[in-house]
């Protein structure tokens, strides 16, 4: 097993860039490129960095010329025979060959395409632009370079000692939340923390800890690199980068009403039982369930990510019983701000209702709070989003105001077509 803390001591990032392949990414956005190279690959795509936790300075703890060096490298990495192979020739969701050869052979040759960076104050302003299924990529590498160079940052000025004491207890933290899950009956759950991870190295740590703490029940991670190397299933479906271009793309109110749904048909027409998970909160859950077709109601479960979690559990509950469906046999994925405690909950909550299912993310491969003088360590809210397609901003509600995102007049009139009432905010805390 690695020695992080001798590993930090010793840093030289050659022998450790921040992101080492390009499938050290979660899964679904391999699932979704495939699915947007197939169907919306001429559209023209911008992403952006956004930091919702503004008190972290990121550009006063980054140097500029080291975020460029790790941005630079990625930029240089393709997929390895090795690589390609796994993809090409795995099992996932009891699917073999679940990446067309025609997608294989573009992503094997494809390289990922230029950013752009300013210091903006004490932030950085970092965007991509180009073809959605090169630029889509870019997310979660991106994410995580800038999560690891800010703890990178924190950790150069402390000592060796003080790094053994500081892994140690983080490590300490992770098995004590680890033993707190074990007593829980038909647990399921998977790591879903790549995008904002402490380190490729730490979540390597965690992903092992959760491996031998809890058996059976880690169905697995998210993050494909790891997946390969520990024998692991890759575990994702679809996330709302799909539904907010498509809306984006979307003529009139008409079309844009009917764009989250549009999403879904493509899904269906390319994957079956476990990879049939709505993600309904992109503009509402309410509403969208509402207006929702009859043959979503036959999908397999619905991802919780955003708003109160129990209350989106129950939402989806009486929508399944509504629409004739019986809610235990169906599957709801928890997903938003977990840590042990909560999973606690809402397991006992609705085990035997449902089938229960966790993506454990932040608060498993980040969970440094407290351990750093001044808390500095502690994780923050950071995210990657497409802000535009084809020239026209994209849109995201969310069940929680807090995390919704695009120009004032767009969102009002989202909220108008999709029939949004009065939210509840809540603290946005990951």
């Amino acid at each position: 097993m690695v020695d992080i803390a001798a590993r930090v001591w010793n840093h030289k990032w050659k022998i450790d860039p921040i992101v080492r392949s390009l499938i050290d990414t979660d899964f679904y956005k391999l699932l979704m490129c495939q699915s947007v190279f197939r169907n919306r690959r001429d559209t023209t795509v911008t992403f952006s960095l956004i930091n919702r936790s503004t008190h972290v300075p990121l550009a006063e703890l980054i140097d500029e010329g080291e975020l460029r060096e790790q941005l630079d490298h990625v930029r240089s990495l393709s997929l390895c025979r090795g690589e390609s192979t796994w993809l090409r020739g795995n099992t996932f969701y009891g699917k073999r060959q679940m990446f067309r050869p025609d997608f294989m052979e573009w992503f094997e040759n494809m390289r990922l395409p230029p950013y752009e960076l300013e210091r903006k104050g004490d932030q950085y302003e970092l965007t991509f632009e180009g073809p959605w299924p090169e630029v889509m990529l870019w997310e979660i590498p991106a994410l995580a370079i800038l999560m690891e160079l800010r703890g990178r940052a924190v950790l150069h000025r402390l000592g060796k000692f003080e790094l053994q004491v500081l892994y140690a207890r983080a490590m300490t933290r992770t098995w004590e939340k680890i033993e707190r899950l074990r007593p829980l009956d038909d647990l399921r759950i998977a790591d879903f923390g790549t995008r904002r991870r402490h380190s490729f190295l730490w979540q390597d740590w965690c992903v092992q800890a959760m491996q031998e703490g809890l058996g059976p029940a880690f169905t697995g991670t998210s993050n494909c690199l790891i997946a390969k190397n520990r024998d692991l299933e890759a575990i994702g479906t679809n996330a709302h980068e799909l539904p907010m271009v498509y809306a984006a793309l979307a003529e009139t109110d008409e079309e844009l009403a009917r764009a989250p749904y549009r999403v879904l048909a493509d899904w269906h027409e390319e994957h079956e039982g476990n990879l049939r998970i709505i993600l309904p909160d992109t503009y509402g859950t309410e509403g969208f369930l509402a207006h929702a077709p009859d043959w979503l109601a036959g999908w397999t479960g619905i991802r919780v990510d955003s708003g109160d979690p129990a209350e989106g559990a129950e939402t989806a509950i009486r929508w399944w019983q509504e629409r004739g469906e019986d809610p235990a046999q169906k599957l709801v994925i928890f997903s938003d701000g977990l840590d042990a405690d909560k999973i606690v909950e809402l397991h006992r909550q609705f085990h035997g209702r449902v089938r229960v299912s966790f993506g454990w993310g932040t608060l498993l491969t980040n969970d440094f709070r407290g351990l750093a003088p001044g808390d500095a360590l502690a994780p923050f809210s950071l995210v990657c989003k497409a802000v535009a397609a084809n020239g026209r901003p994209t849109v995201k509600l969310s069940d929680n105001p807090n995390k919704a995102m695009g120009p004032k007049e767009e969102i009002a009139r989202y909220k108008r077509v999709f029939e949004v009432g009065e939210q509840t905010a809540r603290a946005v805390v990951v």
